[in-house]
């Protein structure tokens, strides 16, 4: 063997191999429509096929995320304005391949402080880890910092919203809302425990809005100066730019999302019909040390019930399955939104590969 290559095999052993992939989804709505397509004869709700067409993306990345935008406050179901979902929306979505739930949205006290405890307690009997809303102050500092070893990425999650449209709690359960001093409490904290990514995800913007607005953009930078790598958004249920940039401040890369858009939903304009899906891969420079590599984006497409008995469910944009009645709202939903990544995003493209 040549001494090259002696030297190859020895800077092999010290360069870490390690990767992990992270998927995180947007904003997975309830709305009546939805809950009326998904009763059953015998008064059950069936949403297990929701997300069978994208359920190979979800579970082939090592860890994935999404936002319940509604409480699991019990019966009677309800969509908007008051929302209301039952509890086998939530067992479809850890069918479907999700580790983590984020519940800081502003629908989360539309059933008021009861709501939220059985929220936490459906959560818990399901065994599916969640974020954002915790029973009092001792549970949430039982809860942060949230660290999962993922791939051997010890990465911490936080979870905050600008508000729960107008609804104040009425006792001693906890919401995280958007607070810079507590945020950069929490990311203290998470790095004293040993976090090595901190991805912080926010409920802000402007509904319907495809660009991120001022305060956005503002937080956006507060957080990447605080050393935070991932910055995933939901709310505006339309998609916003994504950004992959080294932060000035820290000279590391730093991953921003806007917004994901609608994960699954009823809504019906052009824009709302789907979302985006990110992806994620970490990865170790020469010294160990833990970064953002790459980040892609995948659109999703909503499909609703089209005939009785039909129920609603998740597509790749892409898909051929698609039934044809769908197929110009489909064409404009991704127009528009290749339309804004193809203008404004910053070094994420948009995964093309079959699911």
């Amino acid at each position: 063997m040549s001494m090259v290559s002696v030297f190859l095999s020895l800077l092999s052993l010290l360069i870490p191999k390690d990767n992990a992939e992270l998927v995180f989804a947007g904003d997975a709505m309830q709305h009546q429509r939805q809950i009326d397509a998904a009763l059953r004869p015998d008064g059950s709700l069936d949403y297990e096929k929701y997300f069978e067409a994208v359920n190979p993306y979800i579970s082939s990345a090592d860890f994935a995320v999404v936002n319940l935008e509604t409480p699991l406050g019990g019966a009677p179901y309800s969509g908007y304005p008051m929302f209301c979902a039952h509890d086998n929306y939530l067992k479809a979505i850890k069918n479907a391949g999700f580790d983590l739930v984020l519940s800081a949205n502003n629908h989360i006290l539309d059933r008021r402080d009861r709501g939220v405890r059985r929220t936490i307690k459906v959560f818990e009997e399901n065994d599916i880890p969640y974020i954002g809303v915790y029973r009092n102050l001792a549970h949430r500092d039982s809860v942060l910092p949230m660290i999962h070893d993922i791939n051997g990425f010890k990465v911490a999650f936080l979870n905050y919203t600008y508000g729960t449209n107008g609804i104040s709690k009425k006792s001693d359960i906890e919401i995280d809302y958007i607070n810079r001093s507590l945020m950069a409490s929490d990311i203290k904290k998470a790095r004293e425990h040993g976090a090595e990514i901190i991805a912080a995800c926010i409920h802000w913007g402007d509904e319907y809005k495809l660009l991120p607005n001022a305060s956005q953009k503002s937080l956006a930078k507060y957080l990447g100066d605080l050393g935070v790598e991932l910055i995933i958004g939901g709310h505006p249920h339309v998609i916003q730019p994504m950004e992959l940039k080294i932060n000035a401040t820290t000279g590391r890369p730093c991953f921003t999302v806007y917004s994901l858009g609608n994960f699954i939903s009823a809504m019906r304009t052009t824009d709302t019909r789907g979302g985006a899906m990110a992806r994620v891969t970490l990865a170790r420079d020469i010294l160990g040390r833990a970064y953002v590599k790459e980040a892609t984006y995948r659109l999703i497409f909503t499909e609703p019930a089209i005939k009785s008995g039909d129920n609603f469910k998740i597509l790749p944009a892409e898909s051929d399955s698609l039934h044809p009645s769908m197929e110009k709202a489909r064409e404009a939903f991704i127009r528009n939104a290749t339309g804004i990544f193809d203008s404004h995003n910053v070094n994420v493209p948009r995964d093309k590969a079959p699911i």
